[in-house]
């Protein structure tokens, strides 16, 4: 009798052997944003839109920034904070997806400003244009590199 059940259940095993691995949860990210920005509000849907939890706080972006140790050199428009990451700006999902992957020894990423074609900043307003930007990896020290370029 046992052997006819796992007859049985070898199709059905079969079925599901290609199915990739259920994905782990993202840890939550918590925004500090403007009330009445709306490239905030984009950056937080296209961040939805890959999977991460966001609890946004409509106010305390610059405080934020100055307690996790960003100088004002890199500041944006909102700030977050993720796994003990700092990420400022229009950074897209997928480095902080590749920036929790690797977890180097850094305070975060940071868009300075507010490069229009950055995520949250490429609405129909913006007509398709798309200009060139960097996200930085902020290291500890103060200093910066080139985590990933967009032309």
């Amino acid at each position: 009798m046992k052997r006819r059940s796992l007859m049985l259940a070898l199709p059905a095993l079969a079925a599901t052997a290609h199915l990739p691995a259920r994905p782990q949860a993202l840890p939550t990210l918590e925004v500090w944003k403007d009330p009445n920005c709306g490239c905030c509000k984009d950056w937080i849907a296209h961040l939805e839109q890959a999977r991460f939890r966001v609890r946004s706080h409509d106010s305390g972006n610059t405080a934020a920034r100055q307690r996790l140790g960003l100088a004002p050199r890199y500041a944006s428009c909102h700030t977050a904070l993720i796994a003990g990451y700092a990420i400022e700006g229009h950074v897209p999902a997928r480095d902080i997806q590749r920036l929790l992957a690797e977890r180097p020894d850094a305070l975060g990423l940071a868009v300075p400003g507010m490069p229009v074609g950055s995520p949250g900043m490429d609405g129909p307003v913006y007509g398709g244009r798309r200009d060139p930007y960097d996200v930085l990896l902020v290291l500890r020290n103060g200093g910066h590199r080139v985590y990933q370029s967009y032309a």
